[in-house]
């Protein structure tokens, strides 16, 4: 974190205490007389709530015990556990009184993290340049608490969680964009984004845009590959490969009803547009704008015999 979101989270937190001191004078909280929190303290409090991530004991409270067999010197000798619980209690991104109401139309469900959703996504553009080939896919963080937009998906590890749409490079794993999912009801609108593209196509545009024009491949789950979007992704010199579901509008229907045995493959070219039907354990759709329709000899995990596959779809499973 930088030193202009660690003040900010200072000044935040102390008007937060301010706030709620002043609506409830007769609150045991208002009673201590909240002391101003400093960015030296507030290190102090993330270095010890760090350390709890390392160091596991069943309660706040234990970290401070003075048994010698569940002691930890470094938690008293730091700061007292009245005086970090109060910080806890306290800690705030934002200013309460100026979020707008649920009615209103500027009304954001983010509002009280959104100024380190904002810092984040910032630094994670400047700390990295990805690699040629990058990808976008959604991820899941663990959250079982009340929810609005709370997310259940069984394939991931979690299952419970936020959803955030992640933008990373393709060898490296690093996330170079990212934007947290808030409900099918929420809007998006990026930047230059054509009006008849699909809630799936913007979410793309979105995380990409500052990347546009610098030749980057793109590659895409079933989810988000559509014909327009590739061609649209193509004309600002970004190319793309995914798979795709078979009954998306505009992808040939000859291709989908061609019979194929098991490691055969039909293609059919549009000017840069490649879509290749693949016969596995069962059919595999892909479009393409980086590929040719040519295959290459691949090993067989287990197995001493090689078999030849699209590159395409070598090249999208590395």
């Amino acid at each position: 974190m930088g030193d202009d979101l660690l003040g900010h989270i200072v000044a935040q937190s102390n008007l937060y205490a301010h706030q709620h001191c002043a609506a409830k004078p007769d609150s045991y909280l208002a009673r201590q007389q909240w002391t101003p929190l400093d960015v030296p303290e507030f290190l102090k409090f993330w270095a010890l709530t760090m350390l709890m991530g390392i160091i596991k004991k069943p309660s706040i409270r234990s970290y401070w015990s003075s048994s010698p067999i569940c002691s930890t010197p470094i938690y008293p000798q730091s700061m007292s556990r009245r005086r970090y619980e109060n910080i806890l209690r306290f800690m705030h991104f934002s200013d309460n009184s100026l979020c707008p109401p649920r009615e209103h139309p500027q009304f954001d469900r983010l509002y009280k993290i959104r100024p380190l959703i904002t810092h984040f996504a910032a630094r994670f553009a400047e700390a990295y340049t990805p690699g040629r080939n990058i990808c976008v896919d959604e991820s899941l963080m663990k959250y079982k608490g009340r929810l609005g937009f709370k997310q259940y998906i069984p394939s991931k590890r979690s299952r419970y969680g936020v959803k955030v749409y992640k933008l990373c490079d393709s060898e490296s794993g690093y996330t170079q964009a990212f934007r947290v999912y808030e409900g099918k009801d929420s809007s998006l609108d990026p930047p230059g984004c054509p009006e008849h593209m699909g809630t799936s196509g913007k979410i793309v545009w979105d995380l990409l845009f500052p990347l546009m024009n610098k030749g980057y491949h793109l590659y895409l789950d079933n989810f988000y590959t559509s014909v327009p979007l590739f061609k649209l992704l193509y004309c600002f010199d970004t190319a793309a490969c995914g798979t795709v579901r078979k009954n998306r509008v505009g992808f040939p229907a000859q291709l989908v009803h061609t019979r194929l045995k098991r490691r055969e493959t039909s293609a059919l070219r549009q000017e840069e547009l490649l879509a290749v039907k693949y016969r596995d354990k069962k059919d595999v759709y892909l479009l393409s704008t980086i590929h040719t329709e040519r295959s290459v000899e691949v090993s067989v995990r287990g197995r001493a015999e090689r078999i030849r596959k699209p590159v395409c779809i070598k090249d999208y499973n590395r």
